[in-house]
C-alpha cells in the first residue's frame, strides 16, 4: 500500500508519496523511514526536518506584501557573541509586536563572511517600512524590499515560492548560535500541516499526480525505499491593464 500525503504551504504544494504496510490503520501518523547508521547522520536528518519545517513555515506566513529587512550593528552597539546579539533582537521584534500585535515575524542572526560582525535578517508582515526603520536604533537598515511575486529556479518559474529565499535565512545558523535556531513570534506564524492523506494505487513512475487548476508541477524526484516526492506551485495570473487610445 502506499500513502499520499499533500502539504500545503502558501503557494506551494508538496506531495509525498511512500509505501507502508497493509495493515497500517491510522495513515494520520505515518511518516516516511529513513534508515540513519549513525549519530552523525540522526543529528544531520533532524537538522533537515528543521530545516524544511522552517521553509515551509515561511512560504506558509509571507507573501509579495511582506518585507525582508537586513539590520547591522554600529560601533556603539556592536557585540561580540550571539547572546548578546539576541537579546538586541528580541528587544527589537517586541518593539515592533507592541505596535503591531498580529504581525507575523521570523528573524536570524549571522556574521558577516569578511567582517565577522554579527547582523540580522528579518522577514516581517503587517508592518510598515517606517516602523521598522524608526524602531531600530542600534545601526542601520542596509536592506528593506517587497517579496518577489515570480521566483525562477532552474530557468522555472516558481512564483510565491520562496524557498530559496528561506533556505539561505535558516543556512545562517551556526553551532556559536545554541539550539535555536531562529526566532518566530509563535503566537502568530501559522505552522503549515498536512491537507489531506490518501492511499495510492499508482506508481508515478511516469506520470506526475495530480494536482489542483491553477498549480503545476516544478519539481519530481524518487528517494530511498519507494519514496516519491513533488512540488507544485500557484502561478498568479496577472491582470492586463486596459491601454486607453491616445487622443489626437
Amino acid at each position: 500500500m502506499r500513502l499520499r500525503r499533500d502539504l500545503q504551504s502558501g503557494s506551494v504544494l508538496e506531495i509525498e508519496i511512500f509505501p507502508v504496510s497493509n495493515r497500517t490503520k491510522d495513515i494520520d501518523k505515518v511518516k516516511p523511514k529513513l534508515q540513519t547508521m549513525s549519530q552523525e547522520e540522526r543529528d544531520r536528518h533532524k537538522h533537515l526536518i528543521s530545516r524544511r519545517l522552517f521553509i515551509r513555515k515561511f512560504n506558509h506566513n509571507f507573501s509579495p506584501s511582506s518585507l525582508y529587512t537586513t539590520l547591522t550593528l554600529n560601533n556603539e552597539y556592536e557585540v561580540h557573541t550571539f547572546s548578546e546579539a539576541k537579546k538586541l533582537l528580541d528587544n527589537y521584534i517586541n518593539r515592533l509586536i507592541y505596535l503591531y500585535p498580529d504581525a507575523k515575524v521570523m528573524a536570524v542572526m549571522g556574521r558577516g563572511k569578511k567582517t565577522n560582525r554579527i547582523h540580522f535578517h528579518i522577514v516581517s508582515d503587517g508592518i510598515s517600512a517606517i516602523a521598522i526603520r524608526s524602531r531600530w536604533v542600534e545601526g542601520d537598515v542596509v536592506r528593506i524590499e517587497s517579496l518577489r511575486e515570480d521566483n525562477y529556479y532552474n530557468g522555472k518559474n516558481h512564483g510565491r515560492d520562496y524557498t530559496g529565499l528561506a533556505g539561505y535565512l535558516f543556512d545562517h545558523w551556526t553551532p556559536e548560535q545554541g539550539t535555536r535556531k531562529y526566532r518566530e513570534t509563535r503566537k502568530t506564524i501559522e505552522k503549515p500541516k498536512p491537507e489531506t492523506e490518501q492511499t495510492e494505487k499508482k506508481h508515478y513512475l511516469k506520470k506526475p499526480p495530480s494536482v489542483p487548476k491553477g498549480y503545476k508541477i516544478v519539481e519530481a524526484r524518487a528517494g530511498q525505499y519507494g519514496y516519491l516526492y513533488f512540488k507544485a506551485v500557484k502561478i498568479i495570473e496577472k491582470v492586463k491593464k486596459k491601454q486607453t487610445p491616445q487622443r489626437m
